[in-house]
């Protein structure tokens, strides 16, 4: 788990303090981890005296990410003193909003290197310092030690954004924290169901994202979250699409280690996808689930990949990210140009290089992308998906095979035909 400078209540205060009266912005990704990290935090503000209406909140629109044009935009016009952008990985580039008087903070947990943030950021991130911590438990750690009442409000909702990433399953060992207490009171059971109530309303097609964080910002009682209308809907909703689409067939590598789902729908639903056959499929040779979603957003391929269950003890251990970026860097395969409309210029660079900056994100153990759809295409060949494997030199037919080759004797005159008119006349006649 990682461990951060701790802020002292002093620097917590000069910073939020009632008298600056100015405006924080807390932009939290989607799922149960996002969504209960900005929720402490946003808590944890309001206990340290920070006006509630100088406390903002922008939840990004569907496809978007925290670097799009048009959410940039939009994050500027709150006039923010801080943002804080909770676990929706990082990349280079510009300031997260063009304004020069604005601090921003980056919380998480996504594979990243020390140069995949943005200009004039700060960041804690957990993504080296095994065992990972998840977004919201990290804001917990940075959170409890400013205010007494940290603790008490926002345990529950450091359980469920943890769950909601690594699972119901999870021990509370050290170096985790101790939630014992956290989990007799509320109950094991309820916090899950929690994490799937949450995770629901942002794979709708609608995107219905506000739902499950007002759900858990207006409440001090996560049982309350069980009974909610639109959350158990949206659940019902995703369910039934997950069912719709999860008997598509694969497709494999030559190799068999990439096996290839694709399917077609509004919702977010091809990670559910990918982790359910990555619990299913088992092979020798297999390393990567990929399950991918053309109807997600017009013109684009959202895919998502996850390491087999058959796979994870393997030495060394697969790296999705360094897979996928691997087969992106190949050039065309057996001396076949892969042009497809390129333009020269495009026809020199590696499909890597073309990509941008959101495809290979996420984790070593669950990553993906958003791509054009002639560039997942492209990533198609060149993985050689839907190929079959080279015939081994010398290897002999099956008998099977070898009969069908034999064909039948062009002589043959008794057929089945004949014979049953033959036993059926003998039959009559006796």
């Amino acid at each position: 788990m990682a461990t951060t400078q701790p802020y002292t209540n002093q620097a917590a205060n000069n910073l939020f303090s009632a008298e600056a009266k100015r405006n924080v912005l807390i932009v939290p990704d989607k799922d149960a981890d996002g969504l209960s990290s900005g929720a402490i935090l946003r808590h944890t503000l309001v206990l340290l005296g920070l006006p509630k209406n100088h406390i903002h909140v922008h939840l990004l629109s569907k496809g978007n990410t925290v670097h799009s044009e048009p959410e940039r935009e939009l994050m500027r016009a709150y006039d923010p003193a801080y943002i804080f952008v909770i676990d929706h990985g990082s990349r280079p580039g510009p300031p997260v909003v063009a304004s020069a008087g604005t601090i921003s903070f980056i919380i998480d947990h996504h594979y990243a290197t020390e140069s995949d943030f943005p200009d004039r950021s700060e960041h804690v991130t957990a993504c080296h310092s095994p065992p990972v911590a998840t977004s919201s438990l990290l804001t917990y750690e940075i959170c409890r030690p400013l205010h007494p009442g940290v603790q008490d409000r926002c345990d529950w909702l450091c359980i469920v954004g943890t769950h909601g990433d690594l699972g119901n399953t999870l021990k509370w060992e050290a170096p985790f924290p101790d939630m014992s207490q956290a989990l007799k009171k509320y109950t094991k059971k309820v916090l899950n169901d929690v994490v799937s109530l949450v995770n629901a309303p942002r794979r709708t097609a609608t995107y219905d994202v506000l739902s499950a964080w007002t759900a858990l910002c207006e409440t001090n009682d996560p049982a309350s979250v069980l009974k909610n209308p639109r959350l158990l809907s949206a659940r019902s909703e995703v369910n039934a699409e997950v069912e719709r689409c999860t008997h598509a067939a694969p497709k494999f590598s030559p190799d068999g280690k990439v096996a290839v789902f694709r399917i077609r729908s509004e919702a977010q639903v091809h990670p559910v996808i990918a982790t359910r056959w990555a619990g299913h499929l088992t092979s020798k040779a297999l390393e990567i689930v990929l399950v991918a979603n053309e109807g997600y957003l017009p013109g684009k391929v959202n895919f998502s990949c996850r390491i087999p269950r058959c796979a994870r003890g393997r030495d060394p251990p697969i790296s999705i990210i360094e897979r996928l970026r691997y087969y992106a860097s190949l050039r065309s395969l057996d001396g076949v140009e892969d042009n497809h409309g390129q333009s020269e210029h495009e026809q020199s660079r590696p499909l890597l290089e073309r990509l941008g900056n959101d495809f290979a994100r996420g984790h070593v153990q669950a990553s993906g992308g958003i791509v054009g759809a002639e560039e997942f295409e492209e990533l198609m060949r060149l993985m050689r998906i839907g190929e079959k494997p080279p015939k081994k030199e010398g290897a002999e037919d099956s008998p099977k095979k070898a009969s069908k080759k034999a064909g039948i004797d062009p002589g043959q005159t008794n057929t089945l035909k004949g014979y049953f008119k033959k036993a059926s006349a003998t039959s009559i006649a006796s």
